[in-house]
């Protein structure tokens, strides 16, 4: 093979720099030269594969090579196979297509054991081999926002908790303040938001972190059961009781209890807590002496509470010793930005768990994970890429693994003016019900004038009448 001749495609400006890294290794002189006219808008560079072709890798560092295989000749062939492990060797990141005549199928699918993200068949369409290269360098730039996620999560808003959002930046932040106090706290959201891991953050941030932390499932234990669970018995309270025995509350006693799903707990044992709270003192079942207590009480529920006092379901009086300080915890749907980097998270969390390769989430996979409404939350989220990381196939972890449908192309969450777009039209219809419909007012607190938010207006087809009397007449609007 001849010396590589290293040429490089330009555009009318001269500025390559910014774009993106096409390396194509092609022997045939003048079938280089119609590919490099074909990705003029790429920084392209051509060569013939050489012994050289490692070191221009390493020179370049491109993020895909289209490679031409060398089919018709068997001894080309295998060392053009070869070489192209060397190349992964060397830049495993890189993106390779394995490209050879029609007849060259078996050497294709060699070239993909061995690493090689695509393949195309020969003879060359400039239409079809264009949508090949540009889907090797989406694959590349999503494996490189896939890192850059990984790469977050050991900056996280708070140990052990996974999320970028301001929603979950406020929520640890508030979490990191009450923490060191003796407050009670009272943490609510939907089932699956994570909040016991934020009441493992509460206890972990505490004065009390060396002491135990017992976590109780108020819904899961038989409401027979739970009273003796909490407050202990004495030997012969009950039929069965053999000796005594000292409840969570007790065992705890130093560290913290976290009563998970309070909004279960049977009201009978409500007024007992209640007097835990009030007395800081416990009553073991068929005892006499309360033993004095030192703990922390966090509680949780994805229940309504103020419509369970409301039903006579819930003390009130317990309620208000039970919130002193209260965290609501977002869904996942509300967390913007958090799904995708959680997903990474776990997917590399599952794949150390399970024993196996570490998977990337294919295109179609990040487009389902961020349409998704994830009504399960956390929860539903890990369970989904348990089960991918479990059953696939593949080397990435696709939308049908994940059990999800791929939304599309054209998803919403890429497009930065239908973002603008929506937050716009937000704002403007946040502004009119504030104002009750007024105008005036409303593009006061936008900060534009009336011209302009009557543009606005237009433009979003929002109709002001439906926020209220004070807006304007279409006669008033000003010529």
């Amino acid at each position: 093979m001849s010396v590589p001749a290293d040429t490089r495609a330009q555009s009318s400006t001269g500025a390559t720099a910014e774009r993106r890294k096409l390396l194509i290794l092609e022997n045939d002189r003048a079938l280089r030269r119609e590919l490099e006219q074909i990705f003029s808008d790429l920084d392209v560079v051509c060569s013939e594969a050489s012994e050289q072709t490692l070191a221009l890798i390493r020179r370049v560092e491109p993020d895909v090579v289209l490679f031409d295989l060398g089919a018709r000749d068997a001894a080309v062939a295998s060392q053009s196979l070869e070489l192209l492990r060397q190349i992964l060797n060397l830049a495993p990141d890189t993106k390779i297509i394995a490209m050879t005549e029609q007849d060259g199928r078996d050497l294709t699918v060699q070239a993909v054991g061995l690493g090689a993200t695509d393949f195309y068949h020969k003879p060359l369409n400039a239409a079809v081999l264009s949508i090949v290269v540009r889907r090797a360098f989406r694959i590349r730039e999503l494996e490189e926002e896939n890192g850059r996620l990984r790469e977050q999560t050991g900056n996280m808003a708070l140990e052990g908790i996974i999320g970028v959002s301001d929603a979950m930046r406020g929520l640890c932040r508030s979490v990191e303040k009450v923490a060191p106090t003796s407050a009670t706290v009272l943490i609510l959201g939907d089932s699956g938001t994570g909040k016991e891991l934020l009441a493992r953050a509460l206890h972990r941030l505490s004065g009390r972190s060396h002491q135990p932390f017992v976590a109780i499932n108020c819904a899961a234990i038989p409401d027979t059961l739970l009273e003796s669970e909490l407050f202990g018995y004495e030997k012969g309270a009950f039929t069965g009781a053999a000796k005594r025995t000292l409840g969570k509350l007790e065992l705890a006693s130093g560290g913290t209890v976290f009563l998970d799903e309070i909004g279960e707990m049977p009201a009978s044992l409500q007024a007992k807590l209640l007097r835990v709270l009030q007395e800081r003192t416990v009553e073991r079942i068929g005892g006499r002496e309360p033993v004095a207590l030192d703990l922390r009480i966090l509680c949780a529920t994805n229940r309504n509470l103020d419509a369970l006092i409301a039903a006579g379901g819930f003390r009130e009086d317990l309620y208000y010793r039970i919130s002193e300080v209260t965290i609501k915890v977002p869904p996942l749907r509300d967390r913007q930005g958090d799904c995708l980097l959680l997903a990474q998270f776990l997917l590399q969390q599952m794949a150390e768990r399970f024993g196996k390769p570490s998977r990337g989430l294919a295109p179609d996979a990040i487009r389902a994970v961020q349409a998704h409404r994830w009504p399960g939350n956390v929860r539903e989220l890990e369970n989904r890429i348990k089960g991918a990381v479990i059953m696939a196939d593949g080397a990435v972890v696709t939308a049908s693994d994940l059990g999800l449908q791929d939304p599309g192309e054209d998803v919403e969450y890429l497009n930065l003016r239908m973002a603008r777009q929506r937050a716009e039209v937000h704002a403007v219809r946040q502004a009119l019900a504030m104002a009750k419909g007024n105008l005036s007012r409303a593009a006061e607190l936008l900060g534009v004038t009336r011209p302009t938010l009557y543009d606005l207006l237009e433009k979003h087809h929002i109709k002001a009448a439906q926020f209220g009397k004070g807006a304007a007449t279409a006669e008033e609007r000003p010529s």
